[in-house]
């Protein structure tokens, strides 16, 4: 037999079946279980609870081991109690109320004025032209200093403080916006003017949202100064107020009554640092969540 014929005679190997192999992969895209939600919210409040518990651990240990003067830094539980006093009989409520009464009237005064004049100087050249020099020159001066020329004008009632909250909240206001609206990104705006948005659908639907961050910084910032700066004020001039509470403990040597006015305006600054966090969410749900 020829080599042609033996090479055409010759059977032909099939090809080996394909066996289908299941190759596990990750689930990448699943959503985190419930328990691993859980493990993460759990983390996320144990770690600064460590450090709050520590605080509080050695404000206790302290001045019972004799690291510092009982007299002067009492123990935790002494404030505490002096605090649950100062509830019980009335006075923490009234000096918390005339201070809430003054800090929000002056706030909301602040933020009602800054945030208008705030995106007008940051969006019209010729109003930051005209305005710019005169808040250079205030922006500047710290609203303590101002102090006695407002008892001096207004008086040592209640309109001086309202007007020095005023003045030392509508900076951080101001400036935060200036800024806010200034950096809002070019593209965004011309955008909207390709589609023909008029001038005050564009800064409701674009400016004022992507200024909102920003702005909220400056909110926040104002907050806590029209705290301080008020309890600077109650401790010069007033009958009333948690900064008078403080004064008039300190001087009648009611130690513990001034630590509780102290712990009073940590829990004031906190409780408005959180309503003004969960509002600046509510207005930022358009931000893409990192």
């Amino acid at each position: 037999m020829s080599s042609t014929s033996a090479t055409l005679t010759r059977p032909v190997d099939s090809p080996a079946p394909v066996v289908e192999r299941k190759v596990d992969t990750p689930n990448v895209g699943s959503a985190p279980s419930v328990v691993d939600r859980l493990r993460a919210v759990a983390w996320r409040i144990f770690k600064p609870a460590v450090a709050i518990v520590a605080f509080f651990a050695l404000w206790e240990i302290a001045p019972r081991v004799g690291l510092v003067d009982e007299v002067f830094l009492p123990p935790l539980t002494t404030v505490l109690e002096a605090f649950r006093e100062l509830v019980a009989n009335g006075q923490l409520a009234e000096h918390l109320g005339a201070s809430l009464s003054r800090a929000l009237t002056g706030f909301a005064i602040a933020l009602v004025l800054a945030v208008p004049l705030g995106v007008a100087i940051g969006w019209y050249k010729p109003v930051a032209e005209s305005l710019n020099p005169i808040l250079e020159i205030f922006r500047n001066t710290a609203a303590l200093a101002l102090l006695p020329v407002f008892v001096l004008i207004l008086g040592i009632g209640e309109t001086s403080k309202i007007a020095l909250v005023i003045y030392a909240s509508a900076f951080p206001i101001l400036l935060n916006t200036i800024s806010g609206v200034r950096t809002v990104d070019p593209l965004l705006v011309k955008s909207a003017r390709s589609l023909g948005l008029p001038s005050y659908r564009l800064f409701q639907k674009v400016i004022l949202p992507a200024a909102v961050p920003t702005i909220f910084t400056g909110i926040r910032m104002a907050a806590a100064s029209s705290i301080l700066v008020l309890i600077a004020a109650e401790m010069v001039g007033a009958k009333a107020g948690l900064g008078y509470l403080i004064t008039a403990s300190q001087l009648n040597f009611q130690i513990p009554n001034m630590y509780a006015g102290i712990i009073a305006i940590s829990i004031v600054g906190l409780v408005f640092n959180g309503i003004l966090v969960t509002i600046e969410r509510r207005l930022s749900r358009w931000r893409v969540s990192q």
